[in-house]
């Protein structure tokens, strides 16, 4: 199994499962933990070549959709976790995505931050660029001309510096699989079957989010079950930089799904009766 972190508060909360971004690491939810651990259990999960699963076994030459959906849900098989709600931060969004594909029965819903679902065309170039130079040049020189691409302003700095610093655990080999993992993403999204599966959505966007927001705004005008909440003055990494206000949407949103629940059995119930 994938390493993992649990904050349980008792068998009878709901659970929230956190995917980080690439580079990073469970540790890129700090902001996340004194808020959620108070209303449900959470269940943070280092992702392949990241964080405790740096030496995750067994290895595999390529990284698919379907391979990275059942890493998770080996994960909540183990802890016997039946459903849950999931938190995915960049990276993190595309797996999740990768789950509504090919395990959405897992999922309550989703809150996705600084999501990605297809790359502009100034995205396209500067991923080519990268594919030229990934394996003549160090790895984290690649990454640290991302991170400040994406993330270039001065009050971005923060959020930048965290995930470069967690990046330097992630090792030449494991970028070289995640970048080449990369270059598909463009083709997960549109296999998303929002109309079979109903899955109740929150994007979070930063609204200096250059790179992702636009496609974001784009596709997913189809899905009647995702909302769009856009954070003024804020980058990529949503959750750290403006962290307060992205708690406050994520917890509302859940606190709605929660209530909705409850609608629903309470209805279920008395048409039983």
């Amino acid at each position: 199994m994938l390493y993992h972190e649990t904050h349980i508060v008792s068998p009878k909360h709901e659970w929230v499962v956190f995917l980080h971004g690439l580079g990073g690491n469970s540790n890129i939810w700090y902001k996340q933990v004194e808020a959620f651990k108070k209303h449900y259990n959470l269940l943070f999960i280092d992702l392949r070549d990241h964080g405790g699963s740096v030496n995750y076994k067994p290895e595999v030459p390529d990284y698919t959709p379907e391979l990275l959906s059942k890493d998770v849900v080996k994960v909540l098989d183990g802890l016997s976790i039946e459903k849950a709600h999931f938190a995915g931060i960049s990276l993190g969004s595309i797996i999740l995505h990768a789950m509504h594909i090919y395990a959405p029965s897992r999922i309550k819903s989703m809150i996705l931050g600084g999501a990605i679902i297809r790359f502009t065309p100034a995205a396209k170039v500067i991923l080519k660029t990268g594919n030229l130079l990934k394996s003549v040049v160090p790895y984290m020189w690649l990454y640290k001309t991302f991170a400040r691409i994406l993330m270039p302003k001065a009050h971005h700095k923060k959020s930048r510096d965290i995930f470069i610093k967690e990046a330097k655990k992630l090792r030449q080999k494991g970028f070289i699989k995640w970048y080449r993992f990369a270059a598909n993403v463009g083709a997960i999204y549109p296999q998303v079957d929002t109309k079979k599966d109903v899955i109740p959505k929150l994007y979070i966007m930063g609204d200096q989010d250059y790179m992702f927001l636009g496609p974001v705004k784009e596709d997913t005008l189809g899905d009647e079950a995702a909302d769009l909440h856009i954070i003024a003055s804020c980058g990529h990494v949503c959750n750290i930089e403006k962290h307060a206000e992205f708690n406050q949407q994520a917890l509302q949103f859940l606190a709605e799904r929660q209530r909705q629940d409850k609608v629903s059995l309470s209805k279920n119930c008395a048409y039983i009766a």
